[in-house]
């Protein structure tokens, strides 16, 4: 399963992040689009591991994605594009997975040496930056040419990410924004 290597920069002011981005060379590839998701457990109980279909507006994929550690490298990843997000989900229903949840953010995306950025935002939290380059190196030096220190860096799900404002992300299975 190959490995993702992001990373996240956390409670931005994302004007300015996105100024810095392309004061750094950055071009930006997508305005601010809408996803959304739907998450299943491969294994009830198993928040290591989990399938996201997931409609980025311009293609639909399907992945499963496994947590090895919170570090930059610590998910592995395996994506494939499907057709259709109605479609893609009603197969996953008929092979038996439920989704445990409806998820939306709002994405603007960006590259800059190699690496894709992307300025999301999500309900009821701060926006984040996140970073996905080559390697665990690289994101670093990416982060580096905007500034942002390597402490300042997690390779934190989601869920964890919500946990850190105290929001059980559990507790809503439809997240999406008024």
């Amino acid at each position: 399963m190959p490995t993702e290597f992001e990373a996240k920069v956390l409670d931005i002011d994302a004007e300015a992040i996105a100024a810095r981005i392309v004061a750094a060379g950055g071009v930006k590839v997508g305005d601010e689009a809408l996803l959304r998701r739907y998450v299943y457990d491969i294994v009830p109980g198993d928040e290591s591991r989990w399938i996201r279909l997931r409609d980025t507006g311009r293609e639909v994929t399907l992945a499963t994605k496994e947590i090895a550690h919170d570090g930059i490298d610590g998910t592995h990843e395996t994506e494939v594009v499907v057709g259709d997000f109605e479609t893609a989900n009603e197969l996953l229903g008929r092979l038996g997975f439920v989704p445990k949840s409806y998820q939306e953010n709002r994405r603007t995306s960006f590259t800059l040496y190699r690496a894709e950025l992307a300025i999301d935002a999500w309900p009821l939290i701060p926006p984040y930056l996140e970073i996905e380059g080559q390697s665990r190196d690289h994101v670093v030096e990416v982060a580096g040419r905007l500034g942002i220190d390597q402490a300042d860096l997690t390779g934190e799900n989601t869920t964890k990410v919500y946990a850190r404002y105290g929001i059980d992300l559990a507790a809503y299975p439809d997240l999406r924004f008024p």
